[in-house]
């Protein structure tokens, strides 16, 4: 579990076919400062395991499904990404609930720049919009941010400064991809729903189990 707050950004340092899929090399001296074989890491708000490290560089692993559902798989060598270490128990939390666990793949439409500030338009699935609420929560490429509004395909997110020096959303231009993160609690609430009936939904008294 993460909390969308990235710790860092790190540099692909090598991408390596590892058939079914890839093993990614990325280099972070505070990330490998007190990392361990096993430590699961948020990259660009992918959950992926640590599976060798060499010095201040980490090594990941990522199947076809991970690489074909997230842009992971258009990581180029140089390339930066957002990188967080798991949630420590009993640590302030500060963002919000962030699974590691990418839902959909986004696209950046519109960049309005308000210095120092920026208001950035993604456009996703419509399918996952009613997951997307004013005021809500998102993780956009593994960061915990606030949606401004939404309608039935796209929603805007407001930067700070820091979030724009900080993270890969700094330099995002028109047309890349992101990884979206929907809010937990909106994925229970439409599953919750989905399974009621036309009739229980409008009855207050009915139990969702007959």
């Amino acid at each position: 579990m993460f909390t969308g707050l990235v710790e860092t950004m790190g540099d692909l340092v090598e991408m390596v076919d590892d058939p079914p899929g890839k093993r990614l090399r990325i280099r972070s001296s505070l990330i490998t400062s007190d990392a361990a074989i096993g430590d699961s890491i948020c990259i660009n708000g992918c959950c992926l395991t640590i599976v060798a490290i060499d010095g201040d560089v980490a090594d990941f692993e990522a199947g076809q499904e991970t690489l074909s559902r997230t842009n992971l798989g258009k990581l180029v060598t140089g390339d930066r990404v957002n990188l967080e270490r798991s949630l420590a128990v009993g640590s302030r939390m500060g963002g919000h609930y962030v699974s590691g666990h990418v839902d959909t793949l986004g696209e950046l439409i519109e960049r309005t720049e308000d210095p120092p500030w920026a208001n950035l338009r993604f456009r996703l699935p419509s399918q996952y919009a009613s997951q997307v609420a004013s005021k809500g929560s998102i993780a956009i490429d593994g960061i915990s941010l606030t949606v401004v509004d939404a309608d039935e395909d796209s929603f805007t997110v407001a930067l700070i400064p820091h979030t724009l020096a900080m993270t890969t959303l700094g330099f995002r231009n028109i047309g890349d991809a992101v990884n979206l993160e929907t809010d937990i609690l909106a994925k229970y609430v439409q599953r919750s729903l989905g399974l009621l009936s036309d009739d229980q939904i409008h009855d207050p008294n009915s139990k969702a189990d007959g």
